[in-house]
């Protein structure tokens, strides 16, 4: 006849374990790798235009890491404080501290290990100002924009997305240890290109955002005005493109890429603006979205290659 205990031990079930790669990958999703990787696109034409050409491989590569890590501090700062909302949003219910795969104080010691490491990172490689500049930028975005303005104003994303222009400064200053009017002028395209990128994925998801209680543009105005609103920065942005010209010394090839990079997204702002007056007639958001990460793209890419021209 069995004992209690041996009745007991022979009906228990193993619990499962996570797999240590599913638990990397848990942290790795936490400091949302596809925003760092848009970030330091930004970050290394920069640098190629800060020094005339290619800089060194390594402070390359040490500003790219610092950055990166910075980066991610400031993601999984901001998933940690966003855990409840993410909870309500379809397209973020599946994030690791929602799910339970990380738990917050795991979060909070992953996410202070990353600042800290690049901060103290990007002093030594590169110099101080680099350093404090990045300090900077984790303290916008997870202090400024996600406690303080996310859940607070429509105008969130225009004053948060300041922490998404900061890699022009920290690449120009690691390579100059200064700023200058040129970084400037590229600070001005990113700041005027956040709203048209993200506003057109809040439409999308306006409703998440509604359920969420963050009063996104499109979730507080009509359709009309968000689109008027991104024709507006579209314009600046491309202004800022254009006084680059002159403040860098940039050539013909990359006047001509930045004018007509600029006319096409407008355009396709003007679109987004006529299928919004347009009742019954899909917005085709989406198609905004992921044009401004192509103007973005091809337009640093144009830079990067400037200074390498023979002329």
């Amino acid at each position: 006849m069995q004992t209690a205990a041996a009745t007991v031990a022979s009906t228990e079930v193993a619990l499962p374990t996570t797999p240590p790669w599913r638990r990397v990958s848990a942290f790795v999703a936490l400091t949302k790798p596809r925003v760092i990787e848009l970030l330091l696109v930004t970050t290394l034409p920069t640098m190629m235009l800060a020094h005339g050409g290619f800089p060194s491989i390594g402070l390359v590569i040490a500003t790219l890491v610092g950055g990166a890590l910075a980066a991610g501090c400031a993601n999984v700062l901001n998933c940690y404080l966003d855990r409840d909302i993410d909870k309500v949003m379809h397209r973020t219910k599946r994030r690791p501290l929602v799910t339970g795969e990380v738990t917050g104080r795991e979060a909070l010691v992953f996410g202070f290990a990353l600042g800290v490491i690049s901060l103290v990172w990007l002093a030594l490689a590169a110099n101080p100002l680099t350093s404090a500049l990045t300090a900077g930028a984790i303290v916008i975005y997870v202090v400024g924009y996600t406690m303080i303005l996310k859940r607070r104003t429509s105008q969130n994303i225009v004053w948060g997305g300041i922490a998404g222009c900061m890699p022009v400064f920290i690449g120009w200053a690691a390579v100059t240890d200064s700023l200058s009017w040129a970084a400037v002028a590229l600070f001005g395209v990113i700041f005027f290109w956040t709203p048209p990128h993200y506003w057109p994925l809040a439409m999308k998801f306006r409703k998440d955002y509604a359920a969420a209680g963050v009063p996104m543009l499109p979730v507080v105005a009509a359709d009309k005005r968000v689109a008027v609103e991104s024709i507006a920065y579209a314009v600046a942005m491309v202004a800022c493109s254009l006084a680059l010209v002159p403040l860098a010394g940039m050539s013909w090839v990359y006047t001509v890429a930045a004018a007509g990079l600029g006319v096409w997204f407008i355009a396709s702002c003007v679109g987004l603006y006529r299928r919004a007056n347009q009742p019954g007639t899909k917005l085709r958001e989406m198609r905004v979205f992921h044009g401004s990460i192509t103007y973005l793209s091809v337009l640093f890419l144009v830079v990067a290659i400037d200074p390498l021209l023979p002329w």
